[in-house]
């Protein structure tokens, strides 16, 4: 009976069985993406964005009035052209126009606005001066992400002053993370709220800045591996380190960001650095392709003498979303991310629990009943 039993516990204990870890360490991409949604099409660039030729046009277009004549809401659209052409002293100087002709009016996107384009100029604290009377004046516009966007910058400072290069911290995967929980002095219960709110942050400042930025994709890295254990992102967060390893100006950074992007997917099972390099060339191939094809209609629009505005948002009404292709060892399992394992697999984990737990049971009685016959044996004597 009792080798039975041993027999029993041997088999449950080494018989691999769906428990929710193996699941969650197999953390798919598309539970990730629920979590944090549009991340993967960022990292990628496959999202709305205008072309080159958008911007020209909208300097021209908000140009034809005086200066004295044009609108708050002018001056923030010439500024941003300036910017987004890579003009950042015309985009500074056209903003400064703007605040010096409405020094209290439309103060927290000149602030706003101001701050990022010194920041982008190169100029950290000058643009951070700026971006704190924006925080002051709305301190939740955007989501908060102009305090991201203040503790980034703050971060990059201090580790140049260190001599740091790129990567901003080349072992380990949480510096970005680190220094936020730090500077914002945030209780361990509320950690893994302050770090979503932070990817938030990060994303809307790929979305409306550089997507490519290597730093804004190594902060997401950070952040997205350190959402708790049950919570990370490990391929989303592989994703952007390997993304930054693309868009990083030297050899070095090349190579350590994709060593970050390997140390992300070490406890992923079943997924390798080549296998999600494929999947991530293949999404940034077709977000390429998506975004040839706006940068083509606004060519012909602004040819044509049509409204470049107006075209845009008739066309191009909402995002697009890349397509998802299931890990094929998930989707065998019958895992779903949103309703978790199928009814068949949570049974037989329970049955196998039952068994468990029984087996336990059966051998601390005989070991009891052992004992009680030794006792009786000793008592009576020889």
């Amino acid at each position: 009976m009792r080798r039975t039993i041993v027999s029993l516990l041997v088999y449950v204990l080494l018989v691999p069985t769906p428990l929710p870890a193996c699941f969650w360490d197999y953390d798919t991409l598309q539970m990730e993406r629920q979590r944090f949604p549009y991340a993967q099409e960022l990292i990628a660039g496959h999202f709305l964005r205008h072309s080159e030729a958008y911007y020209q046009w909208r300097v021209q277009d908000r140009s034809v009035k005086p200066s004295a004549e044009r609108t708050l809401a002018d001056y923030d659209d010439l500024a941003v052209a300036y910017e987004k052409l890579g003009e950042h002293d015309r985009a500074i100087e056209v903003i400064q126009e703007k605040m010096a002709r409405w020094p209290d009016e439309g103060r927290y996107e000149s602030e706003a606005n101001l701050g990022t384009f010194l920041i982008h100029a190169g100029r950290y604290e000058e643009g951070l001066e700026h971006i704190q009377r924006a925080i002051e004046i709305n301190p939740e516009a955007h989501f908060g992400r102009e305090v991201y966007q203040k503790l980034l910058v703050k971060y990059l400072i201090r580790q140049r002053e260190q001599g740091t290069t790129l990567p901003l911290k080349q072992s380990g995967n949480n510096g970005f993370t680190a220094f936020v929980l730090e500077q914002q002095q945030i209780p361990e219960a509320d950690r893994q709220v302050e770090i979503r709110k932070a990817v938030k942050g990060v994303l809307g400042m790929m979305r409306f800045g550089n997507y490519r930025s290597p730093i804004l994709l190594e902060a997401l890295g950070d952040l997205l591996l350190s959402n708790g254990q049950q919570g990370d992102s490990k391929l989303l967060a592989a994703r952007a380190y390997l993304k930054a390893s693309y868009e990083a100006p030297e050899t070095k950074a090349k190579e350590e960001y994709r060593t970050k992007a390997a140390e992300a997917l070490q406890m992923q099972f079943g997924k390798k650095l080549s296998e999600l390099e494929t999947e991530l060339q293949q999404d940034i191939k077709t977000a390429e392709e998506y975004y040839a094809g706006i940068e083509a209609d606004e060519h012909r629009w602004s040819e044509n003498g049509k409204n470049l505005d107006h075209e845009f948002n008739l066309k191009y009404y909402k995002n697009p979303a890349l397509p998802y292709a299931p890990d094929p060892e998930v989707a065998q399992s019958g895992f779903n991310a949103k309703t978790g394992p199928p009814v068949a697999q949570l049974v037989q984990r329970a049955v196998l629990y039952v068994m468990l737990a029984g087996a336990v049971i059966l051998l601390i009685v005989l070991r009891i009943s052992r004992n009680r016959r030794r006792g009786l044996v000793t008592d009576q004597g020889p």
